[in-house]
């Protein structure tokens, strides 16, 4: 898993977590909820956020969901349940929606708050305390009401949001036992607390309250009892033990599977922990054994070129990698662009040149990948062309968010640029871009 911000678009305060494997299984989980949504799956991006927490998110036209909520979720149905909750935000244009209520709230707190300042202006001036201090009173209220009115909003969408994952479920012959799941762990999570919640503090409905609305909708549905199929679960077992390995180690991995420690989930979190604690004999010959049940697995053998490269052995792992490449049916631009830097770190100068070829044609489809953009200018360096391994670098400062740095390299790539051309516009627009 590789981690990176996505660009200065996006807030520099979410970490992004970019993995083939689990992007494509989560893709996977939500193109026919957006396809009956009536959404683009084109213009719907899954992004990934590398945080504990059990969440997910709309912003424009992306959802953003929480490798904790990934981890944390036993079945695919629950994340499934989760996706569709949110795409009923996005097909409701719910964010555009709330961004007129907050404009509308900010409006409301400043009018309010001037009443009761001229309140207490008034009473001061009149020596009237009981004016002044209702004056105050009323300022205070201003805010407060504007954030009731505010979150009563929110909770309205909340329950919209509810009632149209339920129908994309449904239209999908999915079950919502999973959205159920998710809510009881909610309420369950927010008895603990021993706290008193008021319910109109809150944006989210009251979780009981939402799960009595939903148990009635979700139960009259013929598909409520519909499992997940093996395939899809034994998919979804191993992207937590992907994610136990990279966010908490073999310890991790070991609770998470603590009922079912022979599950492939289980064994493929340990080849990963195993590699990642410095042991990368002991996790190469794991993931050959995951690799002999099933040999057709692009992301097994995407792992065993990331251990050998931890061994460098750059020429191997370019093999594994390409082999990843072959048997992706998605032909991600991660695993292209991880057999273009081990091709470029064999050194050799038949490999180097295929290595820019197969890195470049990766960031075609992903350019905003830093990352790709760093192996493209270790492999123009190791050419002698510094002039595009600047540019590359460039580019791989803005996509991270360092416009300054991104800059500095952009003119100093320009300078061995001819003018007018496709390569000197790109570091021009570089140049001209706006430092947050």
């Amino acid at each position: 898993m590789a981690q990176t911000a996505i660009a200065a678009a996006q807030s520099s305060s979410v970490p992004i977590v970019r993995d083939a494997e689990i992007e494509a299984l989560v893709t996977d989980y939500a193109t026919p909820i957006i396809k009956t949504a009536g959404l683009s799956r084109n213009a719907i991006r899954i992004v990934l956020v590398n945080n504990n927490s059990f969440n997910a998110f709309v912003d424009g036209r992306r959802i953003f969901i929480n490798t904790g909520a990934l981890l944390q979720a036993q079945t695919p149905n629950e994340i499934i349940g989760v996706l569709a909750h949110e795409t009923g935000h996005l097909a409701g244009g719910h964010e555009f929606k709330l961004r007129e209520q907050l404009a509308a709230a900010k409006t409301l707190a400043v009018v309010t708050s001037l009443l009761g300042i001229g309140a207490v202006v008034g009473g001061a001036a009149g020596g009237a305390s009981g004016l002044s201090k209702a004056g105050m009173g009323v300022a205070m209220g201003g805010p407060e009401a504007a954030m009731r009115n505010l979150l009563n909003y929110q909770r309205s969408e909340e329950m919209a949001a509810d009632r149209s994952a339920i129908t994309y479920l449904a239209n999908t012959g999915q079950s919502a036992k999973g959205m159920l799941t998710t809510f009881e762990r909610f309420s369950n999570a927010l008895a603990l607390t021993g706290t008193s919640v008021d319910p109109y503090r809150i944006s989210h409905p009251m979780p009981r309250e939402r799960i009595a609305n939903l148990e009635v909708l979700a139960h009259a549905s013929p598909y409520y009892d519909k499992p997940d199929s093996p395939a899809l679960q034994q998919r979804h077992d191993m992207m937590r033990g992907k994610i136990a390995a990279y966010t908490g180690g073999g310890a991790s991995v070991l609770q998470t599977f603590r009922k079912d420690p022979r599950n492939i989930g289980a064994r493929y979190g340990d080849a990963i922990a195993t590699y990642l604690n410095g042991s990368s004999q002991s996790a190469l010959s794991k993931i050959d054994v995951l690799i002999k049940e099933q040999p057709k697995n692009p992301y097994f053998q995407e792992i065993r070129g990331e251990i050998l490269l931890k061994q460098n052995k750059a020429s191997d792992a370019a093999k594994a990698f390409q082999k990843a490449n072959a048997l992706d049916p998605r032909k991600s631009s991660l695993i292209r662009m991880s057999y273009g830097r081990a091709l470029m770190l064999s050194g050799t100068p038949d490999n180097l040149k295929a290595s820019i070829k197969e890195i470049k044609a990766g960031i075609a489809s992903d350019r905003e990948y830093p990352s790709g953009y760093g192996y493209l200018a270790q492999a123009y360096a190791q050419t002698g062309d510094m002039v595009r391994s600047d540019l590359a670098s460039a580019e791989q400062k803005y996509y991270s968010g360092k416009i300054q740095d991104a800059q500095i390299f952009a003119i100093r790539a320009q300078r061995g640029l001819k003018n007018g051309t496709p390569e000197w516009i790109q570091a021009q627009d570089i140049i001209n871009a706006k430092r947050k």
